[in-house]
């Protein structure tokens, strides 16, 4: 499962596109900013070629939504705060001053927490606070979801990110309250941010919270800007696209509009749509849960009041590039079920890797191969966040703090729920060891099989009590005669009873009673195997691989 977000579990047929889209605006390297270290991090940087290092860099966010990192179920996840991390850390042309900016739901996946995975929910947002604080974000704009724990903890995940809470036409009562814009040095250019947000608009009501009409509101939210010193201004528009587009409409005098969405729920994950403009003002929109991440690169040539960015980028590459990005993760998706079928000859998997290498070449040359431009311009490109990015340390040590402080948490809190009693007649889950009495030659198979092994991929990460992770790695998980949070007994890993159901009326007398489910259908792995638990899953074709002789293959 998804044990930093995701979970970012509900079943979302993902792909990784990375769009395009890029833009974004920020601060200083003063206050909430943070600026490149030296040596930084063992990783590539940004990526965005320009012939100087730019003013200032803005990392734009949309719908993070509570992903602290993906599951770790296949290679080459998209996603991962720690890589996040890296990416605005490394040193490549390093900018003046940078920050990071997030318009909709940003803390939490769903709308509503449960009463069980409140507290941990709650944990996991207060890392997201604290690494973004550590990376340097300066604003947001909240969706439904960053209401789900209640204002007051939102007014403390704002306090412990280290941003400004923004939204022009969003009053709160109780809550936290709502700045219509900010005035940030980033690279000694002073950039504007105003933000809108509709969290009383999204499918889930939200009471005592309120929202007007968000393109009014901007108009004195972008005056108060301009008269703080703004030489560019960026929205923040957790209100949708079709919102955000008609702000870009209206307000010709913004550099950009940051698209977020007004709430959300569950694990889907979306693609990034292409960039684009609207007259002069550029609308950009992520994919979501941190699988990429936009960069503005704003290179500052003539300074003054207000300063006017040419496009240094041309759309005409973005577009080939998207095309770029869209074949390339094909070719990832199938490297990544190839990887883990181990069937694919290593000479096709090579081949495979070289045709990437291949298309990230031309990618990267495309990048490089920007329009001339006079005067002051921005360059802009989407990243995917990825293992090959590296892992930022100060950020991994939260990651890892969190897993640690659940782990003993939920030990302690779910110490005394014990599986339910099965009803009179009906079976319960025997394990592994009571079907290996009479079914030797299949548990011979499953031995080899990394389903034997699955519960010790947890438990040497400190994830093994995490809510997130537990029910896909242990047997007969909350049902009766199964297993809970932390009773496990004779059921960790995969056994065969999540296939074949409750066994232990069969494995005490097998003639009377018959195995629940003698031949398991291919979609009974869907329950675990969805994205974004891996990319793809094919249960039909990946089938023959936990199949052996005894084991539903003929010797």
């Amino acid at each position: 499962m998804l044990p930093g977000r995701l979970r970012l579990s509900s079943p979302r047929l993902l792909f990784w596109g990375l769009g395009l889209l890029l833009c974004l605006v920020v601060l200083s390297a003063c206050q909430g900013c943070r600026t490149t270290k030296d040596g930084g991090a063992s990783a590539p940087g940004s990526g965005v070629a320009t012939d100087t290092p730019p003013t200032a860099r803005l990392f734009l966010l949309s719908d993070l939504a509570g992903a602290l990192e993906p599951c770790g179920c296949v290679k080459d996840q998209l996603g991962g705060m720690d890589h996040f991390g890296a990416l605005v850390t490394a040193g490549d042309a390093r900018p003046k001053g940078q920050a990071v900016v997030s318009a909709g739901p940003l803390f939490f996946l769903d709308m509503e927490l449960g009463a069980d995975k409140k507290a941990q929910e709650i944990q996991k947002a207060e890392t997201i606070a604290s690494s973004l604080k550590a990376l340097g974000l300066v604003a947001m704009a909240p969706g439904r979801n960053d209401f789900a724990a209640g204002p007051e903890v939102l007014a403390k995940l704002r306090d412990a990110s280290g941003a400004a809470l923004l939204g022009a036409n969003v009053a709160a009562e109780g809550g936290p309250a709502f700045l219509k814009h900010i005035v940030k040095d980033v690279g000694g250019l002073k950039i504007g941010f105003v933000g809108v947000a509709a969290p009383d608009k999204a499918k889930l009501a939200l009471e005592k919270v309120t929202s007007g009409e968000a393109i009014p509101s901007l108009r004195p939210a972008i005056d108060a800007a301009k008269k703080d010193g703004a030489q560019a201004l960026v929205a923040l528009a957790a209100v949708g696209r079709g919102e955000a587009k008609r702000i870009a409409d209206s307000y010709p005098e913004l550099l950009a509009v940051v698209v977020g969405s007004p709430g959300g729920a569950g694990e889907a994950n979306t693609q990034a749509p292409p960039a684009e403009r609207i007259g002069d003002v550029l609308v950009v929109e992520t994919g979501n849960h941190l699988q990429t991440v936009a960069v503005l690169d704003l290179h500052v040539k003539d300074g003054g009041a207000t300063v006017k960015f040419a496009d240094g980028t041309g759309l005409d590459g973005i577009r080939k590039r998207e095309e770029l990005t869209s074949r390339i993760d094909e070719l990832r998706t199938k490297l990544a079920i190839w990887e883990n079928d181990g069937k694919v000859a290593k000479t096709d998997i090579e081949a495979r890797r070289k045709d990437v290498a291949k298309l990230e070449a031309e990618r990267d040359t495309l990048d490089k191969q920007t329009p001339s431009v006079t005067g002051s311009f921005f360059r802009y490109t989407m990243r995917d966040v990825r293992d090959k990015l590296g892992a930022d340390g100060d950020v991994k040590t939260l990651i890892g703090a969190y897993y640690k402080k659940v782990n003993e948490a939920n030990k302690l809190a779910f110490k005394d729920r014990v599986p339910k009693k099965p009803a009179a007649g009906e079976p319960s889950y025997a394990g592994v060891e009571a079907c290996s009495t009479c079914h030797e030659d299949a548990r011979a198979v499953w031995d080899k099989t990394q389903h034997a092994h699955a519960y010790a991929t947890l438990s040497t990460q400190f994830k093994e009590f995490n809510l997130d992770c537990v029910s896909c790695h242990v047997t007969g998980y909350d049902r009766p005669g199964g297993s809970t949070v932390t009773h496990v007994d004779a059921l960790k890993d995969v056994q065969c009873e999540v296939c074949h159901g409750p066994g232990s009326l069969h494995a005490k007398d097998p003639a009377k009673s018959k195995i629940p489910i003698a031949s398991p259908k291919a979609d009974s792995c869907l329950a675990c195997h969805h994205p974004p638990h891996v990319h793809t899953f094919d249960a039909t074709a990946k089938m023959p691989d936990i199949l052996g002789p005894g084991h539903g293959r003929p010797k």
